[in-house]
């Protein structure tokens, strides 16, 4: 609880409604006489069970997200909604996730969550899944699949935001390497195709583009290699937990003077931001919402109990509902975000959870 009142705060200062998962789910009953009215099909009371997929658990982000749906779980169990979780939820590869998937189809589950290995690798187990009545939402990376609702910020969008703010800081025509997660991995391409036009038109030189695996620790690695290999570079365009490895490597090379990174709401990354704010160093932070999880959650227990999808709130691609990105922390705002969370450990990343009453605007 305490995570979420120090996010309801940021959320009164930056004007935003970081919302809390602890809020109490609003089922969509079959008795409720505006269901009535309006005709919606009510299939189900449930209780119903709920799989998880997750093939990358080296990750805080990924372990505070499986918490965040553990706990609205807890919620709607406790009202006799859903009844199970089912937990696939291990380091796997692609071929891996799609025996996860599979193992879900075969213990019964009602609705599959996943946070996809692959855009498109998926596409013939999410079939099968759907295939047996089951709904499938992606969250976090988007898929192709147009059966299967993508929910999440749109990771193109935030690396856009992201390049920006960098692009600016280091200049036009300035030569740049880049720290980015896994090569081929979903959320690694969407970023940077929101990046890559942004340096393209501000005359960027991209000198290589590293693969820090979405791992701190090997963020720190590739980045200390670059510095060594391309010691006149203007910036390391980064995010995510790599951020702090990079920023460590630029620390440990006495440049964080004249190396220009970006970051993401990390705790620990901006735990070192804010030791350097004396110093002069600039950065910039995006928020990339682990809670996302959490909130496709409610979207599934409302499909389950057979609220119908506002048409009109998906995305051009009829399968996508984009949740709008919270703005970029930069030196201007950054006490805002410090202050309601500089006592969580490192690994807090910064959240934001729609509630039940929240995504309940996405329904007709």
């Amino acid at each position: 609880m305490k995570l979420r009142k120090t996010l309801v705060a940021v959320a009164a200062v930056a004007g935003l409604t970081l919302a809390a998962a602890c809020s109490s789910p609003t089922p969509a009953g079959t008795d409720s006489p505006e269901s009535a009215e309006s005709g919606e099909a009510t299939e189900s009371a449930g209780p119903f069970t709920i799989g998880i997929s997750n093939a990358f658990v080296g990750s805080e982000y990924r372990t505070q997200m499986i918490a965040a749906i553990e706990d609205v779980f807890n919620e709607y169990q406790e009202q006799g909604i859903l009844d199970e979780l089912v937990m696939e939820n291990a380091d796997t590869d692609v071929n891996g996730q799609i025996q996860q998937v599979r193992n879900l189809i075969n213990k019964g589950v009602d609705a599959i969550i996943i946070d996809p290995n692959s855009a498109t690798a998926l596409d013939a187990v999410f079939k099968e899944a759907i295939g047996q009545g089951i709904k499938v939402y992606a969250i976090d990376q988007a898929v192709e699949t147009q059966e299967v609702l993508n929910i999440g910020i749109s990771q193109q969008d935030l690396g856009a935001a992201s390049a920006t703010w960098f692009a600016e800081a280091v200049g036009d025509g300035a030569k740049i390497v880049t720290v980015e997660g896994a090569a081929g991995n979903p959320a690694t391409e969407a970023r940077w195709a929101g990046a890559e036009p942004i340096f393209e038109a501000a005359g960027i030189e991209v000198l290589t583009r590293g693969d820090g695996g979405w791992d701190q620790t090997t963020g720190q690695t590739v980045a200390t290699d670059l510095l060594a290999t391309y010691p006149d570079i203007a910036g390391i365009w980064t995010y995510d937990g790599m951020a702090q490895g990079t920023l460590k490597a630029i620390e440990a090379a006495g440049k964080t003077d004249s190396v220009i990174t970006t970051g993401e709401a990390r705790v620990g990354f901006m735990r070192m931001w804010n030791d350097l704010l004396d110093t002069g160093f600039k950065t910039a932070g995006v928020i990339n919402p682990p809670g996302t999880g959490a909130t496709a959650l409610h979207f599934a227990v409302n499909q389950l109990q057979g609220l119908e999808l506002d048409e009109s709130k998906l995305a051009e691609d009829g399968h996508s509902i984009i949740l709008p990105l919270d703005p970029t922390i930069t030196d201007a705002n950054f006490a805002e975000y410090w202050e309601p969370v500089k006592d969580e450990p490192d690994t807090y990343v910064l959240d934001s959870i729609l509630t039940a009453d929240q995504v309940m605007a996405y329904f007709k």
